[in-house]
């Protein structure tokens, strides 16, 4: 197990290439399920989620072949109807895989999934959906079984307690694309990694309206076919070195974002005196003098991300002032508090929100990375702070960022892995 070590207080310059979206990357390789025929998909950023994923699919009976960021899927048996708890139980993004199973195979057989530990997350709108397409669903031995004859088009409302569910979107929105009939999904998520997965089933020859907004509409075809597709950048890792430039002062160039998928951050980090503006393709940050106090909540899109959210509160605790940061989405997203505290920090929580008295000075630490978007916090404060940060499970970060410490070296940052 690796750790990475980070001299605080450097000024980053240069340029960062945005790798292809993890959230957009697992729903398509998902996806590749529902045809025989061979899909090649490019930029799929290499990460432990996605190489978790290629692996579920070859348990499942795909064969795949990856060269850098090309990934191609051919058939080379019969499908498995068994997605494993081995495989599944590490990565919550592989219970997608639900829908086109069951579509394909009209039997299906998951492990109950697993994933950051961020607080509970429920999957009843996953089968709440499925259900209401015709399937009949038991939950056994920690696996979720689903059976029909076919699955039969309808209208449903997706909607849940903190909002509309981006994963449970997309598990419906694939098996719907092989049901019988018309299915109307209300309240369906609008994330760009929504819109870029029926981009990919589209190119497959699905019948969809609608992806990006509250209601999609999918006619049920027969068969899907092979396709090449390219999946969009990652708007959270962009975010995330946004918010590193920001933190650390540093004017940077970032390459392949879309500034559309990025419009509620780019909005409070302007409030905070950090200005975005676009040259030619990339996108370039320029640094706030002094660091406004700014608060936010977090809603599904396009509100405020919750994947930005712990980034955000690293970088609040430089601001001088108050600021009140309050994540509806997960609301228990808060575990990296107590190590950014432990760097100087002066932030406590209370309920939904946390609250964040900043201005202080950060001082380099050993700390414990818990969940994916909470490691890219803690590389935010090691990189603003005095002195030396160590990170320990860095594991974490690998789960979402492709070559961190690489591009961050590229950048000018003094930080480097070693074993622990």
């Amino acid at each position: 197990m690796d750790k990475l070590i980070i001299e605080g207080k450097s000024t980053l310059k240069g340029q960062v290439k945005i790798s292809g979206s993890k959230n957009s990357a697992l729903p398509i390789l998902a996806a590749t399920l529902l045809t025989e025929e061979t899909c090649i998909l490019a930029n799929v950023p290499r990460l432990r989620d996605t190489d978790t994923m290629c692996k579920l699919l070859i348990s499942l009976g795909k064969d795949v072949e990856r060269v850098k960021d090309k990934v191609v899927i051919r058939q080379n048996k019969k499908l498995n109807y068994i997605a494993d708890y081995d495989l599944v139980s590490t990565m919550r993004g592989s219970f997608c895989v639900l829908g086109p199973l069951l579509a394909k195979l009209n039997k299906v057989k998951v492990s109950m999934p697993g994933g950051c530990v961020i607080g509970i997350r429920p999957v009843d709108l996953h089968l709440k959906g499925i259900k209401a397409l015709g399937a009949k669903v038991a939950i056994e031995n920690g696996y979720v079984i689903a059976k029909c004859k076919r699955l039969k088009g309808t209208s449903l409302y997706l909607g849940g307690v903190f909002g509309s569910s981006v994963l449970a979107t997309a598990n419906i929105m694939m098996a719907a694309t092989l049901a019988e009939g018309e299915t109307i999904i209300e309240s369906a998520a609008c994330e760009p990694e929504i819109k870029d997965l029926a981009g990919f089933l589209k190119s497959m020859g699905a019948k969809i309206k609608g992806a990006g907004s509250p209601q999609i509409i999918i006619k049920g075809v027969s068969s899907l076919k092979g396709s090449k597709y390219k999946i969009i950048p990652d708007r959270i890792e962009a975010g995330t070195f946004m918010l590193m430039a920001a933190a650390t002062k540093s004017s940077i160039a970032i390459n392949g974002a879309c500034l559309e998928h990025l419009m509620a951050l780019v909005d409070k980090l302007n409030e905070a005196g950090v200005s975005i503006v676009k040259e030619g393709r990339s996108l370039r940050v320029k640094p706030a003098r002094h660091i406004k106090a700014v608060s936010i909540t977090t809603h599904p899109y396009p509100g405020f991300p919750t994947d930005l959210q712990a980034q955000f509160l690293s970088f609040m605790s430089l601001a001088k002032g108050i600021s009140i940061i309050t994540d509806k989405v997960y609301p228990d997203r808060f575990i990296h508090i107590a190590e950014l505290n432990r760097m100087g920090a002066n932030i406590r929580r209370e309920g939904i929100n946390a609250i964040s008295e900043g201005g202080r000075v950060l001082f380099g630490a050993p700390v414990m990375a818990s969940d994916l978007r909470a490691s890219a916090a803690l590389v935010i404060a090691g990189l603003a702070a005095e002195g030396k940060t160590e990170i320990h499970r860095i594991y974490h970060l690998e789960r979402g960022y492709e070559d961190l410490d690489r591009k961050l070296a590229l950048l000018g940052a003094k930080v480097c892995r070693a074993k622990e």
